[in-house]
């Protein structure tokens, strides 16, 4: 039988949840993932813990707060000028607290999103810290295949 290495090509099942056991992603209803291990698609952290797992195995992971995502860092909060933003998007938008807004990476080629934090008069502030940075999380999976 198969087993998952660094680079194995997968097809899988899996949920990730939150602390509150909350699920933020979720396959197990609807049709397997497929990735490939290194690409980023899966935290380092996860990938690991799938590394020597046989095609057929069901499992769950407990990541203890911090590891999947990172810790927090408070330098990811940021102001943004709301005449950035005008430059950037529309300049008519209106932003609530808690809204996630997409912005273009420095070379034009991707995007990165950022939570509104707080709005003020001329400025926004940004977190860009990933949603589940400092906090633990649970990963169940099912290795349907592995190449």
């Amino acid at each position: 039988m198969p087993v998952v290495q660094p680079d194995s090509f997968l097809t899988l099942h899996y949920r990730l949840a939150g602390p509150d056991g909350k699920a933020i992603l979720d396959t197990f209803a609807d049709k397997p993932a497929t990735l490939s291990l290194g690409s980023g698609q899966l935290a380092p952290a996860i990938e690991a813990r799938l590394v020597g797992l046989a095609e057929g195995t069901e499992a769950s992971f407990e990541l203890p707060a911090g590891e999947a995502f990172g810790e927090r860092n408070p330098e990811l909060l940021q102001r943004v000028a709301r005449s950035l933003l005008a430059q950037l998007g529309d300049p008519e938008a209106e932003y609530q607290v808690g809204e996630a807004v997409e912005f273009p990476t420095p070379d034009g080629e991707g995007r990165y999103a950022g939570v509104v934090r707080a709005l003020g008069p001329d400025w926004l502030l940004f977190d860009f810290n990933h949603p589940l940075a400092g906090q633990a999380v649970r990963f169940d999976v099912k290795l349907l295949g592995v190449m």
